[in-house]
Parts: C-alpha cells; structure tokens; sequence
C-alpha cells in the first residue's frame, strides 16, 4: 500500500509516521530510486525498522547488555567493563502509537494506580521545540520543553555527552577535558544517570548557541544528568525555575537569571507552574503569568522560525534484537 502511494504522488499529502530526518520526494523521483535506495526509504516508514542506536556494548562478552544486566558500570555477569556504544538494531516504532495507547486506557477495566503508570511509563508532554543556532557553526540546537515561557531565563545549555555534534562543536583547546567526560560517562547505565541527583558534574565544550529571542552567546555544555535518548539530547538550562539546573549553575559559578517576579531563588530555584506568578526580565512576556506566556511565546517562535508548539512522549521505540550471550 505505502509503495503504491509513492508511485502514484510521492511523500505529498501522505498521512504517515516516519523517521525525523526523513525526505520528500515525488513520484517521478520515487521511480529513479535504485531498489536498495527504495528499502532504505521504506525502512524509514516500517513498524520495524534498522537504525544506528546507542546499546550497552561489553567488549569482553562480544554482546549487547539490557540495563538490567549491568551493575555498577560492568556486566553482571563476568564484571567486564561496559560502554556506550552505536550499533544497528532492529527498533519497533512503537512510538507511533502512543496517544493511540494513552486514549485506550480510558476504555479499559484496570485499576487507577496501574493505568496511572502505564500514563507515566508513555509520558506525554505538552511544550514546544525551540531551535538554537551554534555560532560559527552551520548546525542547530533542537529542544524540546515544556516551558517555553521560560525562554528568557536560559543562561546555558546541556548536551547529553553521546550525542555526535559534541566532538563536532568542541573547540581545540576543550577536547581532552571532553574526551576524559565522554569516555567516563559512558561507562555509566542510563539507569545509574537518571537515579543519580546528588552528583553533579559536567564539562563547557568551548562552543557557543545564540539565543533564539534576544541573539546572546549561551554556553554549551556537557553533563551526564542529560539523555541521549530523551527527547533531542539536549536541554535549555534555566536554572531559576529547574532544580537541577540551578545546582549545575551554583557548581560552576554559571549566571541564574530570575524571570519570577517576587520568587525567592537565593537557596533553590522555582518550580511552580504558578498562574499568579507573573514573568519580569521576558522582554514581551513581562507581566504575564503561565498559560498566557505559553500562548504568546509558541506564537513568536512560531512565527519568527525558530520553534513550534509540539508535543513530546518518554515512550520510545523498542530495540528487539537484542544479542545475548548464553
């Protein structure tokens, strides 16, 4: 069916999921494709699907570990040294299906507290994607957050240490330190990042984004609390209104900016979604509070090309090819 559609139009009009990198094209196009460039496309489109992703790799075991298998950075069985690693894996773009299987929740008979973690399991987010351009540089930061009324405050960025455009941006004179931070927190499951709230450390790239609204040079840096596989990989850093990111600034003397009319963030940062809090230091955003702010900043991005309104969802596709070493 979906080979049909692209003899007969092409990409245009068509109603599908596919890879976010994925092209246009039409059908006269579609007919020129070689057969090995009409499978790459096609896998693009598929419930199942070949793509380059990040597994935990144990070189001493030649396999591929699930999270479950390491402990404390080696494998669970043997103690061999595990890192990250980019390999082809089959994925099931079950991602696809996500508000599809949030609605069916309402529809069948489980108890609430199982339903209410099948909701935090598919994690859906409401927010925007905001693009950074890097100075000197020809690509763009994409974040994805569900506080964009918070533009204002971001005073740096954070990059998930895996992610290919860090050794793509990092100046010469920060590669060694960024390299040694790379190479250790690979050596660290996801599981292990994420529970970890106490620790904080991090590393500046050397490399520079303008700020989307106000054309400022932000820092970029690097810091394990930051996922490569949630969302782009990478976050705006307001640290008067994020509790991790006002530690991460406090750790390294970086500036906290407070957009929060009368809020105190002298000990910690401010977190409420407040609609009584109004925003002051925002430029245009002065004086409004929450849902208002939302509406009018995704409506700026909008319209001066630098970000949508969007939602987001923490399920992501699932790798099934799993090696195993028995």
């Amino acid at each position: 069916q979906l080979i049909h559609l692209f003899e007969k139009g092409g990409t245009f009009g068509l109603e599908a999921v596919r890879d976010a990198d994925a092209s246009d094209f039409s059908a006269e196009e579609w007919t020129q494709f070689s057969e090995e460039e009409k499978q790459q496309v096609l896998l693009q489109y598929r419930l199942t699907y070949l793509s380059d992703t990040e597994v935990n790799w144990c070189p001493a075991l030649g396999t591929v570990l699930a999270n479950d298998e390491i402990i404390n950075g080696v494998s669970e069985r043997g103690g061999h040294t595990v890192t990250k690693k980019k390999m082809k894996q089959w994925s099931m773009r079950i991602g696809a299906y996500s508000e599809r299987l949030l609605q069916g929740l309402e529809t069948i008979d489980w108890p609430e507290p199982l339903k209410e973690m099948q909701r935090n399991w598919i994690g859906k987010s409401v927010g925007a994607s905001v693009r950074f351009q890097i100075q000197n540089h020809s690509q763009e930061i994409e974040v994805f957050t569900t506080r964009p009324d918070t533009l204002f405050g971001v005073t740096f960025m954070t990059l998930a240490p895996e992610l290919d455009l860090v050794r793509e941006i990092t100046t010469e004179e920060q590669k060694l330190a960024v390299k040694e931070y790379i190479d250790k927190a690979s050596k660290r499951s996801e599981r292990e990042r994420m529970a970890d709230v106490k620790s904080i450390s991090g590393v500046f790239t050397g490399a520079y984004a303008k700020h989307p609204l106000t054309q400022e040079p932000i820092p970029i840096w690097i810091g394990d609390y930051v996922l490569a596989g949630y969302g782009t990989g990478a976050v705006m850093a307001v640290p008067c209104g994020d509790q991790r990111d006002y530690d991460f600034a406090k750790h390294f003397d970086l500036p906290i900016k407070n957009i929060f009319k009368g809020a105190d963030i002298s000990e910690a940062a401010f977190t409420e979604k407040s609609d009584t809090v109004a925003l002051q230091n925002s430029d245009f955003l002065n004086g409004f509070t929450y849902v208002a702010a939302m509406e009018k900043v995704i409506a700026h991005i909008e319209e001066n090309d630098c970000g949508e309104g969007t939602i987001n969802y923490r399920l992501r596709d699932a790798i099934f090819s799993r090696q195993r070493y028995w």
